[in-house]
């Protein structure tokens, strides 16, 4: 694999930051390293045949999985003793911390089942830009629509205060397991450049009336495992690597994880009253911008 540090720095921050942000991770980096000149990773050796641009992201969705497991950790402890609960006991109660456990578990069953079964066909999507780009646009959309549709819900409760409104939505832990299902089938549409797997999350999560704070940690949450098993899948083409690519490789590994800390962090306080329009305007504008340059500066070079 010819890749150099630059690369890995530019592409390990990208992945740190936009994995959270609801503006698309994989859709950011296939179109934005050519775009930006900065060379084909997988020019000269391969990875035992393969393309080396996928595994090389995905792992640097392993620094982003470390990020979530210490963000949440108190979570993902939680997710563990729900397991040894339900193996003795066999019997869970709705709307206790454990609730909240097996919501997180029974969500990340759909798009682990279409992540498999539609493997190699969501791979061949990774080789055109302009899909990344023209998904993008469809992102920013749902967003937008979601955000609509949140901001219609508040409307009807009339002349209540912020706090009231907020009061009339939902915790997570008063969400049913069908729910939860829901949400993850919605997740399923991030397994596409393009496509946020936060944003749809969220926007799946306000769908169901929670609250914009617990629908942005539900998708954390959801995700964490998804991006951790894709990730370890891939290791193995890595290590066949010289060991200087490997160092590279470990260096935006750590890189992707520090900016995915903060990133969650930012927007983990954000989403307490933020909300999902400017990640769609952004959506719409970059999208719309590529799109036009891939039709015309690219497709004239071409």
């Amino acid at each position: 694999m010819n890749v150099n540090i630059l690369q890995v720095i530019f592409l390990a921050l990208l992945q740190g930051v936009t994995e959270l942000f609801p503006i698309s991770s994989l859709g950011h980096t296939i179109f934005l390293p050519p775009l930006l000149g900065l060379g084909n990773i997988d020019a000269g050796t391969s990875c035992g045949g393969k393309s080396c641009f996928l595994p090389l992201i995905v792992a640097l969705h392993l620094g982003t999985s470390i990020a979530l497991l210490l963000y949440f950790w108190r979570d993902w402890l939680q997710v563990g003793k729900t397991l040894l609960t339900i193996a003795q006991t066999r019997k869970l109660t709705p709307g206790t911390d454990e609730w909240v456990s097996w919501l997180i578990l029974v969500g990340c069953v759909p798009a682990g089942i279409f992540g498999v079964l539609f493997q190699n066909k969501i791979k061949d999507l990774f080789e055109s830009p302009i899909l990344a780009a023209a998904f993008l646009i469809v992102n920013g959309s749902v967003l937008f629509l979601g955000e609509g549709m949140r901001r219609r819900a508040e409307a009807k409760l009339g002349a209540l205060s912020p706090r009231e409104r907020e009061a009339q939505f939902r915790p997570l832990k008063t969400l049913s397991w069908k729910e939860a299902i829901v949400v993850g089938f919605a997740q399923s549409l991030a397994l596409i450049p393009g496509f946020s797997r936060s944003g749809v999350t969220m926007v799946a999560g306000l769908g169901v009336r929670l609250t914009h704070e617990d629908a942005a940690r539900f998708s954390f949450l959801l995700g964490t495992p998804l991006i951790l098993g894709a990730a370890l899948l891939e290791v193995p083409l890595l290590l066949k690597q010289h060991l200087m690519t490997l160092l590279l490789i470990l260096f935006g590994m750590v890189l992707s994880g520090v900016a995915a800390y903060f990133s969650t962090k930012f927007l983990t306080k954000y989403f307490e009253t933020g909300r999902l329009n400017p990640f769609a305007y952004y959506c719409w504008g970059a999208g719309l911008l590529l799109v036009i340059l891939y039709l015309t500066v690219f497709h004239a070079a071409a």
